[in-house]
């Protein structure tokens, strides 16, 4: 099995075979991906700083920073005997890991995309009041309709409502000539064209 290495400057996965390897006079061993993040790093940016690296995503909380599964990629030395029991586990397990984090990232991306569009709404009614007044109606009145009221609004700041209910009314013909066709046990049919 090859060992991953992950670039010393953007964190990105480097593949054997890719990337540059910088070996620095106390003997420490640096892996970049591409000649941007090493030359990056000849200049002494911080990756903190530059917006497209794992560790600004992280710090600004646009990528999940602690997280348990995480904990299960640490490169580990130690040697273990083979054992074709354990070895299938393991291979069990990380799929299902790898299942637990993308579940978990798109959870924390979900909360955080609510959170902007709270913002854009905010900001789209703070500058047209009287173009949004029904909306904002529509939020206070009750939790359950403020979904589709929030997706209303961000359609809407981008100027595609029009298109939103063209789709909303190709959606409802689809669902009218279902019903009609399952009658006749054609459904299957207007299925697969889909």
């Amino acid at each position: 099995m090859v060992r991953l290495h992950k670039c010393s400057f953007c964190s990105r996965t480097v593949y054997p075979g890719f990337g540059t390897t910088f070996v620095r006079n106390d003997s420490r061993v640096f892996k970049f991906c591409t000649g941007k993040c090493h030359k990056s790093f000849k200049m002494k940016r911080n990756p903190k700083k530059v917006k497209w690296t794992k560790a600004f995503r992280k710090l600004h909380g646009k990528d999940m920073s602690s997280d348990i599964s995480y904990d299960f990629e640490r490169r580990r030395n130690r040697p273990v005997k083979y054992d074709r029991e354990l070895y299938a586990q393991t291979v069990v397990a990380m799929k299902r890991i790898v299942e637990i984090q993308q579940a978990r990232e798109a959870r924390h991306k979900r909360v955080r995309m609510r959170e902007i569009m709270k913002k854009r709404l905010a900001g789209a009614v703070r500058k047209q009041p009287e173009k949004y007044a029904e909306l904002v109606a529509n939020l206070q009145i009750g939790a359950d309709t403020t979904q589709n009221v929030k997706m209303e609004a961000i359609h809407r700041t981008k100027g595609t409502a029009k298109g939103v209910a063209a789709r909303q009314a190709r959606r409802k013909h689809r669902q009218e000539m279902k019903a009609k066709l399952s009658s006749r046990g054609m459904a299957k049919m207007v299925a697969k064209s889909e």
